[in-house]
C-alpha cells in the first residue's frame, strides 16, 4: 500500500507531503501503480526546484518521498508552487480513485 500524506495551511496551500511504501499491484519493476505516483510526485519536486523556484526541502529513497516547502517562501514562488502542487495532489487523487485498494491518501490542515 502507498500512503500518501498531504498537509495545507488554513488557506488551502499545500506546505507539505510525503508518499511512503509500495503499491504491490505488480512485481518489482512492472508495477504501474509505483511507477505512475512516482512520476507525479517526483515531477511535482521537479517543477518546485526548477519552475517555482520554490526551494522544497525534501527527502528521497526507496519508497519514501516527503518535500516540504520554507516557510518563507518568495511571493513570486508561491503561486507557481501552489499551481504544481494543486496539479500533482489532483493527479495522486485520481490515481487513488482508480486504484484504491493500492492507495491511501490522507489530507489534513495544519498551522
Amino acid at each position: 500500500m502507498i500512503d500518501i500524506i498531504i498537509e495545507r495551511d488554513s488557506k488551502g496551500f499545500i506546505r507539505r507531503f510525503s508518499i511512503k511504501g509500495h503499491a504491490g499491484y505488480d512485481e518489482a519493476g512492472r508495477d504501474i501503480v509505483c511507477a505512475a505516483v512516482s512520476a507525479i510526485a517526483q515531477t511535482a519536486v521537479l517543477g518546485l526546484i526548477e519552475v517555482a523556484d520554490a526551494k522544497p526541502l525534501y527527502t528521497q529513497k526507496d519508497g519514501f518521498l516527503s518535500c516540504e516547502l520554507p516557510d518563507d517562501i518568495a511571493d513570486e514562488s508561491r503561486a507557481a508552487a501552489g499551481a504544481i502542487l494543486d496539479t500533482m495532489a489532483a493527479g495522486l487523487k485520481s490515481m487513488g480513485y482508480d486504484y484504491k485498494d493500492y492507495i491511501s491518501i490522507i489530507e489534513r490542515e495544519v498551522e
